[in-house]
């Protein structure tokens, strides 16, 4: 591929999809191997070029040569449109760099409570500016989206509980989140929107794993003891990784275990009455 000559591009050293995709671009050729560095350890000569803090929420691009630099999607796609030539019309459609900016906020915004990291000891390292639309934006997918696969396997388990009405996993994940919300305010609310977004991360990514055992479910006739076994599976790891995520951010053990209880019971309402 054609490689993007003397230009740099900063990323999130904290962010494992930042240096995912940038180290890609360096291992494919789009970008030269010294063309990929953490805007933590900015070299000294591009800083002037550089809104620090920009460069915290958006990727950025410098051009080694003249100065210029590009953030967010138009960073990515100067990057892919050098490399791929036959992109550069659709990279210059308005309506799609529209789209894909407000893509690429929701995810990067938000990213650091889709993939976290533990938090900074140093209080003068720069972290991504909090918007509130975006994690309000973020809770609402995360909250439909979980709830709408939830909905689709509960009937794979007709014979062991009742199904329910059609919304009602819209209203218990969303009773979770005011539940929750109620209590991490008590606990720590200067972190409620962290924990939120990370609650939700870890919802969503349960109901994804759940898509394997609803696609078995088509092709082969099995009991519903297993599609239940399978969701206790699904269950203890988004119990772990709760845990593993309250250790990050310092939140102890309380905020894991009223979230269980909130779904004990409900189960029970649901067992029972």
């Amino acid at each position: 591929m054609k490689s993007l000559k003397n230009h740099m591009i900063l990323y999130d050293a904290d962010c494992p999809m930042c240096k995912l995709y940038t180290s890609g671009f360096a291992k494919t050729g789009m970008l030269e191997q010294q063309g990929v560095q953490p805007y933590q350890q900015m070299p000294a000569e591009i800083c002037p070029y550089i809104d620090q803090q920009r460069a915290v929420n958006e990727i950025a691009l410098v051009d080694r040569t003249s100065g210029e630099v590009t953030y967010g999607i138009h960073s990515l796609f100067k990057v892919l449109g050098n490399s791929m030539p036959v992109f550069k019309t659709l990279f210059a459609c308005k309506p799609f760099i529209w789209i894909m900016t407000k893509v690429y906020a929701f995810i990067s915004y938000n990213r650091k409570v889709i993939i976290p990291a533990a938090i900074a000891e140093d209080s003068t390292v720069l972290q991504p500016t909090f918007k509130l639309r975006y994690r309000l934006s973020y809770l609402t997918f995360t909250w439909f989206a979980a709830s709408c696969i939830l909905t689709a396997y509960v009937p794979l388990l007709k014979e062991l509980m009742p199904v329910g009405g059609q919304y009602r996993e819209y209203l218990i994940c969303g009773g979770q989140i005011v539940w929750q919300a109620i209590m991490i305010c008590l606990l720590a609310k200067d972190q409620k929107w962290t924990y939120l977004g990370n609650m939700m991360t870890i919802s969503f990514a349960g109901a994804l794993l759940l898509l394997p055992a609803m696609l078995l479910a088509n092709h082969l006739d099995l009991p519903a003891l297993f599609y239940a076994g399978y969701f206790l599976g699904v269950a203890g790891l988004m119990f772990l990784e709760h845990y593993r995520r309250m250790a990050l951010l310092k939140l102890g053990i309380i905020p894991t275990l009223s979230w269980v209880l909130y779904r004990i019971v409900f189960l029970l309402i649901i067992l029972f009455i």
